[in-house]
């Protein structure tokens, strides 16, 4: 080999190859020829990679959704609305109504269901129970944004490994066949380290995109949470300002 120029080992070793063409890299025969580990690990990759990217698609509609309604909903308390229109109008939604318009409900629900007892009950318990609603509320809502966002998080951190023992294996592999030859050359070595080191790149295709949306998302929603929270806590300042003084 030594003697040999470098076009020379590129002409000997590119032929050889069958996965590897003028046109580039043929990466359905590096899968094809791969040892029977390495398809199987390139087949939960592939798997975790559609998965995560049909997460991401989902999840950016249901993040974007809720800050739009919040961005709605806030529009309209904060306009002067009447807070009694603005329940019953919640009310009517039913299942339908979600983010702070839910945590809004439950708090004016319960402030207005403890007023009608208020021979029993003093203002601050109202207020409290209010604000033990919608914190309630506000833990569901802030669980369905959070939803699948812990499969990203997984992904990105473990995709790169389990990429790292399909290409560890197939080295393995390939080693163990060059222990059959007397004499290797790169010719034979190169196509199984080929075959060996796409379970890698597979493992860092799925690991990058979803390492970046669990960052995203995992951003946005605590922008969401202190939304939420803010909005709480001023809503709880109205109640206040509006409760009944004791006799």
């Amino acid at each position: 080999m030594s003697g040999l120029s470098l076009q020379e080992v590129v002409d000997t070793v590119l032929p050889a190859q069958g996965p590897v063409s003028d046109e580039g890299i043929d990466f359905v025969q590096l899968i094809l020829h791969a040892s029977l580990p390495v398809q199987l690990v390139m087949g939960i990759l592939l798997f975790v990679s559609i998965a995560s990217w049909a997460i991401i698609f989902r999840k950016k509609r249901v993040i974007d959704r809720a800050m739009n309604e919040a961005e709605a909903f806030e529009e309209r308390f904060w306009s002067g609305a009447d807070l009694a229109r603005l329940q019953a109008d919640a009310e009517r939604k039913g299942d339908a109504r979600m983010g702070m318009e839910s945590i809004f409900e439950a708090g004016m629900r319960e402030y207005r269901r403890l007023l009608q007892q208020r021979g029993n009950v003093d203002s601050r318990m109202q207020i409290e129970a209010a604000q033990r609603a919608m914190r309630a509320t506000t833990a569901r809502e802030l669980d369905g944004l959070e939803h699948n966002l812990e499969f990203l998080a997984n992904v990105g951190s473990i995709s790169p490994y389990i990429g790292l023992f399909g290409t560890v294996w197939g080295i393995m592999i390939s080693f163990q066949g060059l222990a059959k030859l007397k004499e290797a050359t790169i010719a034979t070595v190169a196509p199984g380290i080929s075959e060996a080191l796409i379970a890698t790149a597979m493992g860092l295709f799925a690991a990058i995109p979803a390492v970046w949306a669990y960052n995203r998302y995992a951003t946005r929603v605590e922008r969401i949470a202190s939304r939420y929270d803010t909005f709480a806590e001023e809503f709880s300042s109205i109640l206040q300002r509006h409760s009944p003084l004791p006799d």
